[in-house]
Parts: structure tokens; sequence; C-alpha cells
């Protein structure tokens, strides 16, 4: 696969609103401006995405302003039960109310109400992410501080035009392997992040995207004999043929790759007939139609033969709305990873029992 590095600074987008270049790029060289947007406002997305993951557990914060929707989200997953839990307020038409900053180098982010709050600090060296929620899980409340060190000079940047539309466009940048410290208490437990155990992974988006979609993505941070190692991986949002989102990041250098895909298990679809009477409770039966068995064992293969793993799920962070105009199927699956992965060197890693997680969303929104 020919895959096309920007390597120049210069403005995201033309005059006209369009992508001026689209391919991929190891730091964040393209200045997003949201004023410079020609589509409807009501299509402009925005939004920061923290994981922080350990061996045991995680924490997902997201500030997210989607202009007709504004959602903030606290998730907490227990690797060891397993268990999770994902609350996530929503506002309405925040038009980008909430300020978001045009690049991930600088600008603070918080949002909130009497209820909670989630704050983001960038400093020059490191960065902070407060947050606190009253009525997290039930009357539970929920708080924390975690601290991530200055992110590695590099990480992955994709420019993804969409072939319907030239005024919609994906901006987004990974930046792996942040060393985490910190905790969050709830429910009379204390989660500790330890230093040299933990990691953080922002997902940093801004866009335009078109109304359906689906996408894959795959993530993980940590360690291989003391050095920072992890990776970003996915497909299927946009028109991907300038460029694949598909790289390593192996003591704090980008390896890129060509094109992985994600191969979930499949099932036959179960429903339940109702037969009988006086209460009977049916039988369960299956469908011919086939459905993705996200717990049982995935594996991923590549193209160029760099990136082959098994993966092992531990808990499926599912969450599905439905109302007509507004649909979204999601499944984040945590797991773990086994297998190889080739620096651009040839430097083969391999891989075993690797904490991250690999996702599939439907989005119509």
């Amino acid at each position: 696969m020919d895959q096309h590095q920007i390597k120049m600074r210069h403005p995201l987008l033309d005059e006209k609103g369009r992508l001026i270049e689209a391919g991929y790029a190891k730091e964040l060289l393209m200045d997003y401006d949201r004023s410079a947007i020609k589509a409807g406002k009501l299509r402009i997305k925005e939004w920061d995405y923290y994981l922080i993951a350990c061996d045991d557990f995680a924490v997902a914060l997201t500030i997210a302003d989607n202009s007709y929707m504004g959602l903030d989200s606290i998730s907490l997953i227990d690797f060891r039960i397993p268990w999770e839990k994902t609350t996530s307020p929503m506002s309405a038409f925040t038009m980008g109310k909430r300020r978001l900053p045009s690049s991930s180098i600088s600008g603070n982010v918080s949002s909130g109400n009497k209820n909670y709050n989630i704050e983001f600090i960038n400093n020059e060296d490191h960065r902070l992410l407060n947050f606190h929620m009253k009525k997290f899980d039930g009357h539970k409340p929920i708080s924390g501080q975690i601290r991530l060190e200055c992110p590695p000079p590099e990480s992955m940047v994709i420019a993804t035009p969409f072939a319907e539309k030239e005024t919609a466009f994906y901006y987004n940048q990974k930046i792996n392997c942040m060393p985490a410290t910190g905790k969050v208490e709830f429910d009379g437990k204390t989660f500790e992040f330890k230093e040299g155990e933990s990691f953080g992974v922002l997902d940093w988006g801004r866009g335009v995207w078109t109304y359906k979609n689906t996408w894959y993505w795959g993530s993980a941070s940590g360690q291989i004999d003391k050095v920072p190692f992890g990776w970003n991986i996915g497909y299927g949002f946009g028109d991907t043929s300038f460029a694949s989102e598909n790289m390593l990041f192996y003591d704090n250098k980008a390896h890129k790759l060509g094109q992985v895909t994600f191969n979930i298990p499949m099932k036959n679809k179960k429903y339940v007939t109702r037969g009988g009477c006086c209460g009977a409770s049916g039988i369960e039966a299956c469908t011919a139609d086939l459905i993705e068995d996200y717990m049982s064992p995935w594996t991923f293969t590549s193209d160029d033969g760099r990136f082959e793993m098994d993966f092992v799920p531990i808990i499926d962070r599912a969450s599905r709305t439905d109302v007509k105009l507004i649909c979204s199927d999601q499944h984040q699956v945590f797991g773990r990873y086994s297998g190889k992965a080739v620096l651009d060197d040839g430097t083969v890693i391999r891989v075993r029992d690797f904490l991250g997680f690999a996702e599939k969303v439907f989005n119509k929104w």
C-alpha cells in the first residue's frame, strides 16, 4: 500500500473548506481552524478522549462538542472481576461553546455542572486530568486525579477525506504510551495508577463526518523489557486510500504499518420463541443470520506481515442507542494481545498477554 506522508506545516482546509492534503503524519503539522469549515455547523464534531490503564483496571474520560449535542463521559473498568460502568451526561446544541482547543499541544478543556466536572489541564511538561461525579453509579460518587507525563515526540496523525462529501473530513491524533500516575476513588476503593505500570493514550479529534459510518479502532500502550511500546490500528472511516492510521510506537519512535484487518469471530444470532401457554417462557433458537461474537478470541492480520496478533477478550464495554434518526452501536472490547510486531528496521517485537482494546462502532448521527 502506497501511503502519503504529510511533512510540511500548513492550514488543514482550503478556502472552500476542503482538506488541502490527505495522508498521515508523525506530529500535528496541519493547523485546524473551526471557522474555516464550510459544511453545516451542526455536522462539526470535536472531542478529547483519554484512556489510562494498567494491567488491573482503567479509566476513560471524554469531553466532546458535537455541535447539536455535547457529551461528557467517565468510565471505570476493572479487569479483575471483570466489571465496567460508564456514565455520560449529554447537553443539547453546544455548537462550539465548549471552546475545545484547535491544537492538542496547548489549551485546557473543562466541562460540567453542579453534579460533575471533568477537566483536562495541559502544562508544558505534563497533563492533569481531574474529575468527579456525585452520582456515577446510582448514588455512588467517583473522583480522581491523573498525571500524564509530557507526550512522546512522535504520534499518529491522520487527515482523511470522505468521498461522499468534499467538505467532510476526519483530522485525528493518537498519542500513545504517556506515563501515568494518580488514583481514582470509587465505592470505598482506591484504584492507584502506579509509576512504570500505567500508561495513557489521547484520542484528539476534530472534523466533519458523514451521517452514517462504521469504524474499527485498536490501541495498546505499555512496556516491553522496560522500553515504552504500543500501537494504534484502525480503518473503515472515510477514504483511507491515502494512508492508514496503523502505527507502532517503540522507545518513543513511530513505525508506519500498512493495512491491518480485524478478524472478529461470528456466531448465529439467537432469538426466543414464544410458544406454549400459561406463562411459558419459550425456548431459545438460532437464525441463519450471523453477528459478531465479541467475547470469543479475535485475530489481527496485516498486508505487510508486520502486525500479527491473537486477542483474548476480557470485557465488552458495549452501548447501544436507537432513536431512529440517531443510532449508535458501540463495542469497545478490552483484552490481551499475543503475537508479533515488526519495526521499520525489521526488528521483531514479541508480545504476550499485552493489555489493550479493540472496538467496532457504528454511528448514524
